[in-house]
């Protein structure tokens, strides 16, 4: 027999802490990581355009960046990582950044399951993002001056991954949007998506050269479009403040269905709602509204 439900659980608002967090801290710890390796001379200052061919041994002074600089010193996020102690924390960051990327993406899967049945653009977004996650540890634990062809085969699996992952949560957002500031994310989301495009696409056109000019200019677009993709994590606190119980076990019934291979129809699925319709919750606005492109769902309790 089926149980009466309630109309909406109650909003799990700590969720909101989790991308803010992952923006955080992995912009703030990449950059102290950058600080420690110019103080230490493993890489120029990002500020630096003057590069030789060969330097002359120099004296190191403490607190000082170096002031002869070759193409070893480029300050490639990657490079600033490579040498103790800020590879130590370089790790740290991939690791745990990587972990925290991962949340991110089952929270928001089970969110637009919520919302829309069987996307595959949600799936899709849930793979790449997972890939992406997998690229950052591989960065962060295979420095590029020890492991190179891992630490490559790593940054190739990230980068194109999560340009991939922002991409396709773009089209989530205007799937799902229901408001006008829903639309106002999805178009914020857009150009940060594009920035992100952008900056890859010449990071990596740039790279091939041995311009030091040209290879300077790649270590500029690999930091913009690291820190563009970390903001737009950051921006899924936007809906996490809507996340509730039932949008965790929305993703865990959507597991469950695909593990056992379980097929539902529209009988079978109009029985277990019990002939109720779900509404979408909106961080937008107080109110729910039913979006025309989402089927609805919801889980019966026998």
């Amino acid at each position: 027999m089926l149980g009466t439900q309630p109309a909406y659980a109650s909003p799990m608002t700590a969720w909101i802490v989790l991308p803010v967090s992952l923006s955080a801290f992995s912009i703030t710890g990449i950059w102290i990581v950058y600080a420690m390796a110019v103080v230490n001379h493993h890489v120029c200052p990002v500020e630096n355009w003057s590069y030789n061919v060969t330097c002359t041994e120099e004296l190191p002074r403490p607190g000082f960046p170096k002031t002869c600089c070759t193409i070893q010193d480029i300050p490639l996020i990657s490079k600033c990582g490579s040498y103790p102690p800020e590879s130590c924390l370089f790790s740290l960051i991939g690791n745990v950044g990587a972990f925290m990327v991962v949340m991110v993406c089952l929270l928001r899967y089970a969110q637009v399951i919520e919302h829309s049945h069987r996307c595959w653009v949600n799936t899709s977004a849930l793979v790449s993002g997972c890939t992406n996650a997998v690229g950052l540890v591989m960065v962060g634990n295979f420095q590029v001056d020890h492991a190179k062809s891992l630490h490559y085969v790593g940054a190739g699996v990230a980068f194109p991954a999560g340009l991939l992952f922002v991409c396709l949560q773009c089209v989530l957002t205007y799937r799902v949007a229901v408001t006008a500031l829903d639309y106002w994310m999805a178009h914020f989301r857009v150009a940060l998506a594009l920035g992100a495009m952008v900056s890859l696409v010449l990071s990596g056109i740039f790279f091939i050269h041995e311009s030091f000019i040209l290879q300077h200019a790649a270590a500029i677009c690999e930091w913009v479009f690291t820190v563009d993709i970390l903001v737009f994590y950051g921006t899924f606190t936007y809906e996490f403040g809507t996340v509730t119980s039932e949008t965790l076990m929305a993703g865990l019934q959507q597991s469950h269905h695909h593990g056992s291979g379980v097929i539902m129809g529209p009988r079978a699925r109009g029985s277990g709602l019990g002939g109720a319709t779900k509404g979408l919750k909106s961080p937008g606005g107080s109110s729910t509204s039913t979006h025309l492109n989402c089927t609805p769902e919801s889980i019966a309790m026998l």
